[in-house]
């Protein structure tokens, strides 16, 4: 009875991240065209925001109670879920063009807070102690979250013109989404974190994989909603920038925040997810930067690779 309790939870939990993470998201584009803020501003920074709450909700809130191993790997599991399987199925649905910035800048970004994240978490190995993301790193993650901020507001506003949106929502229903969405993203969090942790302990399932899995899974199903959806209607600028986006913030934002709050262990495996990640973030862009686009043959590969993924982990 126990069991079929937390899973109950676990489920109204998804239901509750991913539902919150909609009206979110439906609040802040109201505010954004209420205020008449340009659309590459909205992607990069409001709906990146938004996509990313339910991995920010679960981590800081596994952070705060600490859980840390599902409070990285969960980040880790949702990184390589969006790369892998989002822009895979976004890659299947439509070819998936990359401007050159793209390929200049955002991408070598991701690939060097990637490489930040290993560095941070893999220093104190260094020197013969435990593995950890104290609060300095996360203030180091922070400090760069905020120049990454900067930086892309600052072109948005210089590159693209104010845009005459039509109103979606009026500012109080604005508010009220927006609100309500941050209320269902923290009681999702706290719910998919309580329950997978019992349902991981009483299936003697280590807490790292179910991070990997089923948590990473579930958070990421904004990503993968919101990329599908973009790439149906033919916004492929914003299905790409939306995985990427999301996974800076990620590291960033939600482990920046998470570590500045309490230091976080990390797990010897969860440096190893680091250095896949790594490794398949790298191959993506060595596989898509000489022709400016990923494929559907190069989105069916990085499908078949999470699956072998998966795999992997499941048997470890």
């Amino acid at each position: 009875m126990t069991v079929l309790l937390q899973i109950v939870l676990l489920i109204l939990g998804f239901t509750a991240l991913i539902k919150g993470a909609d009206w979110l998201v439906d609040g802040a584009v109201g505010f954004a065209r209420k205020f008449h803020i340009p659309t590459l501003v909205i992607g990069m920074t409001i709906v990146a925001f938004g996509t990313s709450a339910p991995e920010a909700a679960v981590s800081i809130t596994a952070a705060l109670e600490g859980n840390n191993a599902i409070s990285v790997s969960n980040v880790i599991g949702s990184n390589i879920f969006n790369l892998l399987v989002v822009g895979g199925v976004c890659a299947v649905i439509r070819s998936l063009p990359i401007k050159t910035i793209a390929i200049r800048r955002d991408y070598p970004f991701h690939l060097l807070v990637t490489l930040a994240l290993l560095i941070l978490s893999a220093d104190s190995f260094l020197g013969g102690t435990d593995l950890t993301l104290s609060r300095g790193d996360g203030l180091i993650l922070l400090l760069f979250m905020g120049i990454f901020m900067y930086t892309n507001i600052k072109d948005g506003l210089q590159g693209d013109s104010l845009e005459e949106a039509p109103e979606k929502f009026s500012f109080w229903k604005s508010l009220l989404l927006f609100l309500i969405g941050i209320a269902g993203v923290v009681l999702g969090g706290k719910l998919v974190v309580s329950a997978s942790t019992a349902l991981a302990r009483f299936m003697g399932v280590s807490d790292t994989l179910i991070g990997l899995t089923i948590v990473a899974l579930g958070t990421s199903l904004p990503e993968l909603v919101t990329s599908t959806v973009a790439c149906r209607r033919g916004e492929v600028d914003l299905a790409w920038g939306n995985i990427i986006g999301s996974n800076i913030f990620n590291i960033l934002f939600v482990l920046g925040l998470s570590a500045s709050l309490h230091s976080i262990t990390v797990e010897v495996l969860s440096v190893f997810d680091m250095l896949i990640l790594l490794g398949i973030s790298l191959g993506i862009y060595m596989m898509s930067a000489p022709a400016k686009k990923i494929n559907r043959p190069m989105g069916i590969t990085m499908l078949i690779t999470y699956l072998v993924y998966a795999v992997y982990i499941a048997l470890r």
